[in-house]
C-alpha cells in the first residue's frame, strides 16, 4: 500500500510532512495561487520560513557561470539568506555548494519523492544539504522523475523566495519559466547580464528587457530587498562593510575584480607579506575576495 510506504518513510529520522495548516508551513508559499497541500521534508522544516533567495540557471553553464552562482550564494548566505534551488546539474548545484561553503543554509526543491535523489550523481550533495538544511517535495516517497514534475517544482522554488536570481539561461529554458512564475507571484526577479554573442546569456538579457533587475554584485540584490529589513524585524542581512577597519578597507580597494597577486598587494600596500596575508584571510572569510590559482586573489564585491 502506498500509504503504508509513506508512513514508513515518515517514521524515519529527519523526515516529516507539512500540511497547509501546519505552523511550519511557509507563509510565503501559501501566497501563491496553487500551494502544494502537502510538503514532504528531509531536514529542518523551520528553515522554510526564513528569508530566501532562489538561484537558478543552466544545467550546462560556462565556468564563469558556475563561479558566479557559487560566489553569489556564498555571499548571500553570509548576509543571512537561505539559498533555495532545485538540485539540478550546473547552476543549481553550484548555488547549493556556495551556501554550504559559507556554512549557511540551503533548501533543495525536488521533482521526485525524497526517498531518491535526481540526478543520482548529486547523492552526496543531497546528504550535505539534509544534514544542515532541507530537501522538500510535494511528491510522495516513491515518485520517480517525470518531465511534467519539474515545472511544478519550479513554482515552489519561486514561491518560497523573496527574490529569484537567474545566472545563465538560454532563450528557451526552465529557468525562464521559473522567473516568469516568480513575476506572477510578485517576487523580485534578478538577472546576470551577458554578452549578446553568448547563447547562455540570451535568457537573462531577455528578462532584463522585460523588467528584471540587472545584477552585477550582491549589493544590487540587498538594496532591492531592503524593504524586507523594514517590514520584518527578524530579518537583518549583514552588510559587513562596517566591520572592516581602515587598513582592511584600503587593502580591499587594491584587490581587483580580476586575479591580483599577493606580491602586487605587498608592493602597493607597503606592508609585509605576513600582515597582508592576515588581512586577506579576514577579507576572504567575510566574503569580499576569493583566492584563485597562482597565489592570487579576486575581489567579488
Amino acid at each position: 500500500m502506498l500509504i503504508d510506504y509513506d508512513l514508513r518513510w515518515l517514521n524515519q529520522e529527519n523526515n516529516s510532512a507539512l500540511t497547509l495548516n501546519d505552523a511550519n508551513y511557509p507563509s510565503q508559499l501559501k501566497e501563491i495561487s496553487d500551494p502544494p497541500p502537502i510538503l514532504f521534508v528531509r531536514g529542518n522544516p523551520e528553515l522554510l520560513s526564513l528569508p530566501q533567495i532562489a538561484i537558478v540557471g543552466s544545467r550546462n553553464p560556462s565556468t564563469s557561470g558556475l563561479e558566479i552562482a557559487f560566489n553569489f550564494a556564498k555571499t548571500l548566505s553570509h548576509c543571512g539568506f537561505v539559498i533555495t534551488s532545485g538540485l539540478a546539474l550546473g547552476i543549481d548545484a553550484a548555488s547549493h555548494q556556495g551556501a554550504l561553503k559559507a556554512k549557511g543554509y540551503t533548501i533543495a526543491v525536488a521533482g521526485t519523492g525524497l526517498d531518491r535523489v535526481y540526478p543520482a550523481r548529486h547523492k552526496d550533495l543531497a546528504t550535505e544539504i539534509v544534514n544542515t538544511g532541507a530537501m522538500i517535495s510535494e511528491f510522495p516517497p516513491g515518485t520517480t522523475a517525470k518531465a511534467n514534475h519539474f515545472p511544478r517544482r519550479n513554482r515552489i522554488i519561486s514561491g518560497l523566495c523573496q527574490g529569484l536570481l537567474v545566472v545563465e539561461a538560454a532563450k528557451q529554458s526552465g529557468s525562464l519559466i521559473t522567473a516568469r512564475m516568480a513575476l506572477e507571484q510578485n517576487r523580485e526577479v534578478f538577472a546576470i547580464p551577458g554578452s549578446i554573442h553568448n547563447p547562455l546569456a540570451r535568457g537573462c538579457n531577455a528578462l532584463i528587457r522585460e523588467g528584471a533587475k540587472l545584477v552585477e554584485t550582491t549589493q544590487d540584490i540587498l538594496e532591492e530587498l531592503n524593504q524586507y529589513n523594514q517590514q520584518d524585524e527578524n530579518f537583518a542581512p549583514l552588510t559587513m562593510q562596517s566591520t572592516l577597519d581602515l587598513e582592511q578597507q584600503t587593502l580591499l580597494n587594491l584587490v581587483m575584480f580580476s586575479p591580483t597577486s599577493i606580491d602586487t598587494l605587498v608592493e602597493n600596500a607597503n606592508e609585509s607579506v605576513e600582515v597582508i596575508s592576515s588581512m586577506l584571510l579576514i577579507l576572504e572569510l567575510q566574503g569580499y575576495i576569493e583566492a584563485s590559482a597562482g597565489g592570487c586573489y579576486t575581489r567579488i564585491k
